[in-house]
């Protein structure tokens, strides 16, 4: 009786607490919530801030707000860069997907970059914490991606996993349910929008907003020429006049926009692999690469990818929710996956 009653009192998360996206895994339900990392606050007296908008609502405020409201991003490239807004973005989510019910105890795994510091551990335990989980565990995103794409990562065999996020790239080499080597880099789809807005800029005299970039490389972007063609108009404000301007930029023009972000993603897997020991690289040739994050789906990456390595390229089912997915493996398995946890 007392477990049934401390089951019902009790409720488990998976946190991925993303540059571009928080996604939240729920035992018995799944990935029950994944919303733009972004909130909107108004500035108050004495510095108080209230929250006006949280997730996709405070997303479609970026460049729109009026004088003392400001949209923040509380993660950036991978750790938590305002600790007051990403409380408030857990809180919200996590009340979210409670759906109204109360609960005496929540516990969370949360996922966290290969090489995370104590200080910006800390930082994300005191986050969680205080949008009011009493139990915060923290799991390594290769880990969390790997048993989210299915992997079998408890062998003594070499699997290789390339998490490709909005502010990092994350690449590990997993074997015998630990990471035998990771290397990471700050770059990611943010990275390549900030490329589209200085090409723009730099050849067309435009200046563009965040959220037509990130439109124009969704829809007009790929990795490779020639994967995609044609051309998409985009307005924005005219550098030497101060007015507002529509010009067309084509496919191919983005292409080479994204060249240098795009480069440091492909160099980022060849310095793993060289870092990789010969019996694993061996693994890794019969298995191939495995993609997961949001920008596994960029268009021709995989194939860029595998020109490059030479090996065979995979990209996860569900490369959006792989890392959560897997963090909520671990939460199911606690006891088997306990020597990855912190």
């Amino acid at each position: 009786m007392l477990g049934t009653l401390s089951g019902l009192l009790t409720r488990d998360l998976a946190i991925d607490l993303g540059t571009s996206h928080t996604r939240i895994w729920v035992r018995g339900r799944g990935v029950a919530c994944r919303e733009p990392s972004f909130v909107a606050v108004r500035e108050g007296e004495e510095g108080r801030r209230r929250v006006v908008a949280v997730g996709s609502e405070a997303r479609a405020l970026q460049g729109r707000t009026p004088a003392g409201v400001q949209v923040v991003r509380p993660i950036r490239e991978g750790v938590v860069a305002d600790f007051q807004a990403t409380e408030d973005l857990l809180g919200h989510l996590i009340r979210r997907v409670q759906g109204g019910r109360s609960f005496l105890s929540l516990r969370a795994v949360v996922a966290i970059p290969f090489g995370t510091t104590e200080i910006e551990k800390r930082a994300v335990r005191d986050s969680a914490e205080a949008a009011g989980v009493r139990h915060v565990s923290l799991v390594e995103q290769p880990i969390a991606a790997a048993l989210g794409a299915g992997l079998d990562i408890s062998r003594p065999d070499g699997n290789l996993v390339a998490d490709i996020g909005g502010g990092t790239t994350e690449v590990a080499v997993l074997s015998l349910g630990g990471i035998v080597h990771s290397h990471a880099a700050r770059v990611g789809g943010d990275h390549l929008d900030q490329a589209l807005l200085a090409w723009v800029e730099a050849h067309h005299g435009l200046l563009l907003g965040s959220r037509t970039a990130e439109d124009l490389r969704i829809r007009l972007g790929s990795a490779l020429p020639g994967v995609v063609e044609g051309a998409v108009e985009v307005r924005g404000r005219d550098v030497r006049t101060g007015f507002p301007r529509a010009v067309q930029v084509t496919a191919s023009e983005i292409v080479e926009a994204l060249e240098d972000p795009l480069t440091h993603i492909v160099d980022v897997l060849r310095r793993a692999l060289d870092r990789t020991p010969p019996e694993l690289v061996s693994d890794i040739v019969d298995k191939g690469i495995v993609l997961t994050g949001g920008c596994a789906l960029f268009k021709g990456l995989d194939e860029r990818i595998r020109r490059v390595t030479g090996l065979p390229v995979i990209v996860a089912d569900d490369p959006y929710s792989t890392v959560v997915t897997g963090a909520g493996k671990v939460l199911e398995d606690a006891e088997r996956w306990a020597g990855a946890l912190t």
